[in-house]
């Protein structure tokens, strides 16, 4: 059964990018390999993301799209025009997230979703209850401000501990999500 997750790092402050949308300090992190990532990517069969996580990558790692994601279409939710990348299979789309949640889930085809980030899109599918689970690696860094983990409110009655490991220096922590 597809499974809508939300696989990010954040600081023990809860960004997921600093105040200059930059992801720099992510890769200063000793962790112990992809491992973890390969892992979780192993089932993701459709993935999307928010138009600055989009650009950060088109701009800082524009060549490694299909060393990172294959051939898995990538739906991209932004208010303006961007190139496609290079190897990347992107769906520019806008608007309510309910009817390209629907998309990705014929496109998984039982695998899958990832949500990319950032937190408010992130936010968008919680708040239409498409959201299942939240895996986070936590990082020994203190960022002081930036883009918000998931600008929402979920109490404990909405989310669950589910699992709790290491990778390095960062906690890897997965929640699931329910909705009453």
């Amino acid at each position: 059964m597809t499974k809508t997750r939300y696989y990010t790092a954040t600081s023990v402050d809860g960004f997921i990018a600093d105040s200059d949308n930059s992801l720099d300090w992510l890769f200063t992190v000793e962790r112990e390999g992809p491992g973890r990532f390969n892992e979780f990517f192993k089932d993701v069969k459709a993935m999307c993301m928010g138009a600055t996580t989009y650009e950060w990558v088109l701009d800082h790692h524009p060549d490694s799209w299909r060393d990172y994601y294959g051939d898995t279409p990538c739906w991209v939710f932004t208010h303006r025009e961007l190139p496609a990348i290079a190897g990347g299979r992107p769906h520019f789309v806008q608007g309510d997230v309910r009817p390209v949640h629907e998309e990705m889930v014929k496109a998984a085809n039982g695998g899958d979703i990832w949500i990319v980030g950032g937190g408010e899109l992130v936010g968008l599918f919680a708040d239409a209850g498409l959201l299942d689970e939240i895996l986070l690696g936590v990082a020994p860094v203190f960022l002081g401000a930036g883009a918000p983990l998931l600008p929402r409110r979920l109490l404990s009655s909405q989310v669950r501990l589910i699992d709790v490991a290491r990778d390095g220096q960062m906690a890897a922590l997965t929640y699931a999500v329910k909705y009453s």
